[in-house]
């Protein structure tokens, strides 16, 4: 069986081996029932995935009260890791980025009251503000983890250069960055830089979004509708990727979900996947990836299967592309 408990990283916490990400139960996948959501991340609990993945700019703080109803009275079984610095507009518009020292710590004042805690386990900014000196934000979380309010520092999309510059600021637990079967890049220089500073992954998309298991978008409010590998040609391109994953599960007797999860923990014991989940049906694919162990046949097997880069289209959209850190390479 898969170890239950993972490090991120040498300093930081020991978390479940699969993370629960609540991003989907604030609107951004399309509906869905805030009662429901309650009993998905409280079942998560029960099953064993400790640590909670939130920011607080999903549904404009909806998420963080959801999560703060479902840990009431279970607060000592969780670990919270909360992304900011993402300026939303009343009209659910996107506005750039705010990572200053004074953003830092009113962003996180509101992320405790909406949770109902007194500190969170993990905080990262969400994206690289350019506007501001990465050692300036990482300086100002830093100041919250000496005064209790936040337990360790995390990373979320960003390069080489920008974790090298955070990781001398203070100790960097974690990086949180998109990975999977089809999205592999981080492998090239950013994995091996993260393994020379003892810094552990938070890997989300690891089922790029539902498109490796064959899920669609569920109209204009579904976010993954306006993304680059769910349109048109792409779409039809990556429906075949989806079916080679299938095949093989069905090879090995287990659900498609559960094997694209149960890859990312074989690939390394720093990696943690956040599996997204609205509802308690959904929740079982990750709780089963912590019982599946792969061997390294299995792994080269499913990698044979759905090789890195036969995806069409790329993570987000070309502005979007163009604005993530994480993908300008090491000069």
């Amino acid at each position: 069986m898969t170890t239950t408990t993972r490090q991120l990283g040498s300093q930081g916490p020991a978390v479940s081996a699969v993370a629960l990400g609540c991003m989907g139960m604030s609107g951004m996948y399309g509906k869905t029932s805030d009662e429901e959501s309650v009993a998905t991340i409280q079942a998560a609990i029960d099953q064993g995935l400790s640590l909670l993945d939130t920011g607080d700019f999903y549904g404009m703080g909806h998420n963080e009260m959801l999560i703060g109803r479902a840990i009431q009275g279970r607060r000592d079984k969780v670990q919270i890791s909360v992304k900011f610095g993402v300026l939303r507009g009343p009209d659910q518009s996107w506005n750039g980025m705010d990572t200053r020292p004074a953003a830092v710590k009113n962003f996180l004042a509101y992320t405790l009251q909406r949770l109902g805690v007194d500190h969170v386990d993990i905080y990262r900014p969400s994206r690289l503000d350019p506007g501001v000196p990465i050692e300036d934000t990482i300086g100002a979380i830093a100041d919250l983890v000496k005064k209790g309010f936040v337990r360790h520092i995390g990373l979320s999309e960003v390069g080489p250069e920008t974790i090298r510059r955070a990781a001398k600021v203070h100790p960097i637990c974690d990086l949180q960055i998109e990975y999977s079967l089809i999205s592999r890049g981080p492998e090239a220089e950013i994995f091996p830089l993260l393994k020379e500073l003892g810094i552990g992954v938070t890997a989300y998309g690891v089922l790029s979004r539902g498109l490796l298991t064959g899920s669609k978008p569920a109209g204009p409010h579904d976010f993954r509708a306006y993304l680059p590998r769910f349109t048109g040609d792409n779409l039809a391109q990556n429906d075949k990727l989806a079916q080679a994953l299938h095949a093989v599960a069905k090879e090995k007797g287990v659900k498609p979900a559960a094997l694209a999860v149960a890859w990312a923990l074989a690939k390394g014991p720093s990696i943690v996947p956040v599996v997204g989940a609205k509802t308690r049906a959904q929740l079982e694919d990750a709780v089963a990836a912590m019982k599946l162990q792969l061997s390294p046949q299995d792994v080269a097997r499913l990698e044979e299967a759905v090789p890195a880069g036969a995806v069409a289209g790329t993570r987000y959209d070309a502005g979007q592309m163009k604005a993530l850190d994480s993908e300008r390479r090491a000069t």
